[in-house]
């Protein structure tokens, strides 16, 4: 299967620890968790994706507000630079153990940050980031033609 992401979920998902904003986000982002760990692709969309189907019942998502259009412009941006490929709408990647600790590695050296400004998570991420991302829920093993 594929997952769909929004671009700032791609830095989103480096940093998670199993907090969220209500319980049924936290056990659907677990579940996504799972899913990145087992190797699945991502699809990049344009608004609620994934991992924001449970804050869609909400009266005001925010994952509708401009401010997260512009967070995923921007992680898009730092992203597309750094993986040297294009992170636009309808883009697959294939997420693998290199990947992740490549993005790990500029997100802990504050490169692809720029969508961060402001979040309110964004000190949890620097203190996840700061721990090597040792607790963190998705984990993927360089297989042998990563290494």
């Amino acid at each position: 299967m594929t997952i769909r992401l929004r671009a700032h979920h791609l830095l989103c998902l480096l940093t998670y620890v199993g907090k969220g904003y209500t319980p049924a986000f936290t056990a659907n982002y677990d579940r996504v968790a799972g899913r990145l760990s087992r190797g699945e692709d991502i699809l990049l969309v344009s608004g609620p994706d994934d991992v924001c189907a449970p804050l869609l019942d909400e009266p005001e998502p925010h994952c509708l507000n401009e401010s997260i259009v512009e967070r995923d412009r921007l992680a898009a941006q730092d992203l597309e630079e750094l993986l040297a490929r294009p992170i636009r709408v309808g883009a697959s990647l294939d997420f693998d153990g290199a990947m992740l600790a490549r993005m790990r590695q500029a997100f802990s050296a504050g490169r692809v940050r720029k969508a961060c400004v402001g979040c309110e998570w964004n000190e949890l991420c620097s203190t996840i980031a700061a721990g090597g991302y040792s607790d963190t829920l998705v984990q993927r093993s360089a297989s042998p033609g990563e290494r």
